[in-house]
Formats: C-alpha cells, structure tokens, sequence
C-alpha cells in the first residue's frame, strides 16, 4: 500500500480532534446511504411495473409477432404454421385476425380494435395475469370493461360491429341500390367484458376467428399476423433473432417481418422507460445533497490535519500526492456508502419479492396485492457508477485545498 493510501484510510476512520468533523462525516455517509438505498428501490419497483405492464400485453399479444410486410393480412397455409412451430426457441404459433371496426350498441357507437384469436389463444388468456379473463363461445363476442362501461354493454346484449369500410361501400349503394343486399349487418353477442390492461380494457374486443373475419370482411384462410411465443428460458429479443434468421434463409423478407412487443408499443415503453430515468435524475440530487456534507468533512479535515500535511511536505510528499489522501479519503466514503445502501435495497427489494411486505393501496382496484418488484443488475452497477463518479469529483475541491495549504505552509517556513 502506498503511503497516500494508508494515510488517506486512516483519516477515514480515525477519530479527529474536532467531534463535529465525525458527525458531519457520519451524516454525509448516511445521507449516500439512504440516497443509493431509496433510488435502488424506486427503480426497482418502476422495473416491477414495467414487467407487469409488459405481462399484461402479452396475455392478449405474444413478445414476437409476424406480420405482413405489406397490406393489412395473408394467406397462411398450414405448412408454414407448422415450419415456424419447428423453429428452435418457439413454443406456440397462433395465427390471429386484427383491425379496426364501428360498435354500435344502446344508441352510441364508437371506433373499436377487433381480436379474433384461436381456441388455443383463447384458453391461454384465460389462464393468464388478469382480474377478470376474457371468455367468449365460437359466435360470441368480449368486450373490454372500461368500453363496455361507456357503451353500457351487459352479457347478453345484441350488439352491431361492422368494418368502416361498409360505410364507403354505403355512401357507394345510395347511387347503386343494387348493391344494399351485400351490406346486411350482422348481430353479434357480448358474452362477458374481460378486465386486463388499460390499452385492451379501453378499446377491444376479442372474438373467435371466424367472426372477426366476418366483420373485417377478410377471406378464409387470411390473417392479420402470427403471434409467436417464446418457449420456457428464451427471451423475447433472442427468438426475434431466430424468426429474422429463419426468414431471410427461406427468402421471405419480402412477405413477412418481424415485429415485437417493444416495437408495437414504442410510446408507451418509452414513457415508461423516461419516468424511470427521471425518477433517476431526481433521486441522484438526495446523494448530491449528502456528497455536499462530504466537502464540509473533507475541508475540516484538511484544516484540523494541516500541521501534518505541512510535515508530510517537509518529507518531500509532493502535490499530487496531498491530492490522493484526500480523493482517496472521499472515494472510500462513497464506497462505503454505495455499498451499504446496495445491500440494504437488496435485503428489502428481496423481502418485498418473497412476502410483499408494502400492499398496494387497494386490493380491489389492482391485479396484484403487493408493490412489484424486479431487480436488475445494471441499475445497481448504474447506480454504484454515478455515485461513485460523483463522490471522486466533489473530493477533488477539498484535495485541492490540501495540497495548496501544505504548499502555502512550506514556502512560509522557507521565507522565515
């Protein structure tokens, strides 16, 4: 160990004559701390939500989906369903019918996105995070709960939902009534209104295939897109590069394209994502506040050590050298700071995760009882990082002043 390490770890821990300089040194290391605990476990409960937001989705949307590269829909035949079922990493393919249509119910109607899914989807979503599933017979239909609210839907009720694209071909039939025939609406019943996630409670409406082909007027065997889903261990981001891969070695880029969850929900990830840094760039001003009670340490520190300092010149310790005891000093504070509130958001975090010590505040109005959380290591690292970064510059003021006022004192005794 140099001689700057040694003497910078024994003003870090020695007692000082002055009793105030070990308090003011207690609060600015309680103060990182508490800075580094909290902001750990704000982000970690933002990361909490963020994943069952993103559970949410997939219960009615998988992680990875293809879609047609253009047009609104495809013909999928068999064969490629059962191709893409063989592709490694992939657990389920189900082909689905999405677009937009007109419910008109109790005298209101409103713009709505159509879901036609398979059995097997079916069966999925059900089992899957939600208050309240959606559950639907081959001929019948389930609405979100938010839109079945304003539209005043009940299960049982006729409803009429029909593509925009009958109201052109209407405006079209008023000049060629021979046309009126082929515009029949059909009736369609809600048979439950299913409570999931805000987009999908709003605005959706999940159905059977073969209805939602009758009300978006697609053909038979055409599809909006296949949602594929992951199998057990394999992350969303690796079996996109595995569909990718598979889709430029059989010369399909010009058919189908790869889309995933992120990519179809940038806004809302990206809000997410900004709150998170936010609350970041907030919570860093509570170690800010504590690293300033670091420089009022480190400052009486170099006064109440000057004497020394001024011996330690005489030895011929040079100006870079009084600038390592104090960085140094500063630099194990911090360390032991950031690694104390590390471990004390690591314990709760974990606590938290095992028996969801903090409920939320309504078990009524939520999917889940207790705050989520979802640790992450790059946080800590992040976290540590800028701690860390920050605590090395305020400590270079402090060092400066030592290393000038051993100069200082120096040259004096040389005047005299």
């Amino acid at each position: 160990m140099s001689a700057g390490l040694w003497i910078a770890s024994r003003y870090s821990f020695a007692r000082k004559r002055f009793r105030v300089i070990n308090i003011i040194s207690g609060i600015s290391l309680a103060g990182i701390v508490v800075g580094v605990s909290t902001l750990l476990i704000v982000m970690s409960v933002l990361n909490g939500f963020q994943s069952l937001a993103r559970d949410l989705f997939v219960t009615v949307e998988s992680p990875v989906q293809l879609v047609p590269t253009n047009g609104r829909s495809m013909v999928v035949p068999d064969s490629l369903l059962s191709a893409i079922a063989k592709i490694e990493g992939v657990q389920a393919v189900d082909p689905f019918v999405e677009g937009q249509a007109i419910l008109s119910a109790s005298g209101k109607s409103e713009l709505v996105m159509v879901k036609g899914v398979t059995p097997e989807a079916q069966r999925r979503m059900q089992s899957g995070s939600g208050t309240r599933p959606p559950r639907f017979s081959d001929e019948g239909i389930s609405v979100g709960s938010l839109l079945a609210m304003r539209l005043e839907l009940y299960p049982g009720q006729p409803v009429r939902i029909f593509s925009p694209e009958l109201i052109s071909a209407g405006l079209q039939a008023l000049s060629q009534p021979e046309l009126l025939p082929a515009l029949s609406i059909g009736e369609a019943w809600v048979e439950s209104a299913f409570v999931l996630q805000q987009i999908f409670d709003d605005r959706y409406v999940l159905t059977p295939i073969s209805v939602a082909r009758t009300i978006l007027l697609y053909g038979n065997s055409r599809y909006s897109g296949l949602d594929v889903r992951p199998a057990s261990g394999v992350r969303a981001d690796e079996l996109e590069r595995e569909l990718r891969g598979w889709i430029a070695a059989n010369g399909l880029g010009g058919e189908w394209k790869v889309l995933t969850l992120e990519q179809k929900r940038r806004e809302l990830f990206a809000v997410m994502r900004l709150e998170k840094w936010a609350s970041f760039a907030v919570l860093m001003l509570v170690i800010m506040v504590a690293l300033l009670s670091l420089v009022g340490s480190l400052a009486m520190t170099v006064i109440d050590k000057k004497h020394e300092l001024f011996y330690l010149r005489c030895l011929g310790m040079e100006r870079p050298q009084f600038m390592t005891i104090f960085i140094v000093e500063g630099g194990l504070t911090g360390l032991a700071g950031t690694a104390l509130g590390s471990l004390i958001a690591w314990i709760v975090l974990k606590a938290q995760e095992l028996y969801g010590f903090v409920k939320l505040p309504s078990e009524s109005a939520f999917i889940i009882k207790a705050y989520p959380v979802s640790m992450q290591a790059w946080d800590f690292v992040a976290v540590g990082a800028v701690a860390m970064l920050f605590t090395l510059l305020v400590s270079l003021y402090p060092a400066g002043k030592a290393a000038a006022i051993a100069t200082s004192r120096s040259l004096e005794d040389k005047s005299k």
